[in-house]
């Protein structure tokens, strides 16, 4: 097959499946009003493999690229505030930063500017559990019952087996998202914790994968328990500190306590207007706590891809980024999965895709206001970051772009930004 038809076929897929937006925001999904519309027709896709003799030489032509592309996403008026980071090995290649902080006040967002991440925050607990790990103070298979006796599930017996593994690997048996909504609606964290154990379970405890953010938030327990200090303190003293993320916080007062930081947004009519971020999700530190600068997320993402052995050596990035549960619905939820994924699975607070044949380390975080990306690709220790304050999906099809630029796969306008439907926007909805 020519790279002109494969070109063609993947353009019709992407057209005919339609769009939906990426996964990991927060909260459960919501039902959307039924659309009078013609029913989408599938194609057959055959996703292509990377050959290596097509990988870039070096990241010049990929940072060209991404900054055209940048420009069209700059200028479309879907996007209230933006930075990037591409990152090579301990290089960042490209910074870029575009909008406002505040609309209200036209503020600009700088590579200092604070984001909320979401989900993002994940990457973060996990991270520390390894450390934790590490210091011999836990152990993966570690049983939540042994430092937390009081918590439990519907199915009792499943409970005592329940590990620091399963609870990181999203693999707890509950249903996705459980007790988000009421998390919403400003129930307490412990409170949730405790009735747990009145939902019943969709699975054995460890035998399948459903997203959760409460659950998950078990980490910060757990470590407490083991280490005898906070959660955000040990995040804190052992991971920002440490990696030089100088204006990495956790929670509300963090983030507005910041020099500059980046508001929410929502659209009204052609402009944006920013609101006061809700405390909810920050409550839940380990799942959606954390704030952080691109500049912050640089250092992050060098560290994640082996840059920094004395804070996070190569054996706990192996441990966190190993495929624990399959995710197979992962590969099919937006165009350029469908088109890129092999397999999809979730590691330690990770997602682990096999884009193309090749590793993709990822995640994605989303909440009232708030968009935000990372993955990277640890054989070449290649990755990007981008950061958002409001809720327009259309910044995360350049994710895929530049990994198929840099890979030398078939060029794919993932992102809608080299045709006039930019403008218009990228149908959305909500996911977990």
């Amino acid at each position: 097959m020519s790279r002109t038809t494969r070109n063609l076929l993947l353009f019709l897929c992407t057209v005919l499946v339609g769009t939906t937006a990426a996964t990991d925001v927060i909260g459960a999904p919501k039902k959307k009003a039924a659309r009078k519309a013609a029913p989408a027709v599938a194609l057959p896709l055959i996703v292509p493999r990377v050959d290596p003799h097509a990988v870039a030489v070096d990241t010049a032509t990929v940072v060209a690229d991404a900054g055209r592309w940048l420009d069209a996403i700059e200028t479309s008026g879907q996007v209230a505030g933006l930075a990037v980071a591409i990152v090579k090995d301990d290089t960042v290649v490209l910074e870029r930063v575009a909008g406002y902080a505040d609309w209200n006040t036209h503020t600009p967002v700088t590579a200092t500017t604070v984001f909320r991440l979401a989900s993002l925050s994940k990457g973060f607990a996990s991270a520390l559990a390894a450390l934790v790990v590490g210091d011999d103070r836990l152990q993966w298979d570690t049983r939540i019952a042994e430092l937390l006796p009081t918590f439990t599930l519907a199915d009792i017996e499943g409970s005592q087996r329940l590990t620091v593994r399963d609870i990181l690997s999203q693999r707890v048996g509950l249903p996705s998202n459980t007790y988000d909504r009421l998390l919403e609606a400003d129930e307490p964290y412990p409170l949730l914790v405790e009735r747990l154990k009145e939902v019943p379970l969709v699975c054995s405890v460890g035998a399948c994968y459903g997203y959760q953010n409460i659950s998950f938030s078990l980490i910060g327990d757990v470590t407490y328990a083991a280490t005898g200090d906070f959660f955000y303190h040990q995040v804190e003293k052992r991971l920002f500190h440490p990696l030089g993320m100088t204006t990495a916080t956790y929670g509300l007062d963090g983030l507005e306590n910041s020099a500059s930081w980046a508001r929410p947004h929502r659209r009204i009519g052609d402009r944006f207007q920013s609101f006061q971020p809700k405390e909810n999700y920050y409550r839940i530190a380990p799942a959606a706590g954390v704030n952080a600068s691109i500049r912050d997320m640089e250092e992050w993402l060098i560290a994640q891809m082996g840059g920094r052995p004395g804070v996070l050596p190569m054996p706990i990035l192996d441990q966190m980024h190993s495929p624990q549960i399959p995710t197979a619905h992962e590969q099919t939820t937006t165009p350029w999965r469908r088109g890129r994924l092999l397999a999809a699975h979730y590691g330690l607070g990770w997602r682990i895709f096999d884009y193309a044949g090749e590793t993709m380390v990822f995640h994605a975080g989303a909440v009232q206001g708030y968009r935000g990306m990372v993955g990277f690709l640890p054989k070449y220790r290649f990755g990007i970051v981008m950061l958002w304050n409001s809720e327009s999906p259309l910044p995360s099809g350049l994710l895929p772009m530049v990994m198929d630029r840099y890979l030398g796969l078939p060029a794919v306008d993932w992102a809608g930004v080299e045709s006039s439907s930019t403008s218009a926007g990228v149908p959305t909805r909500r996911a977990n």
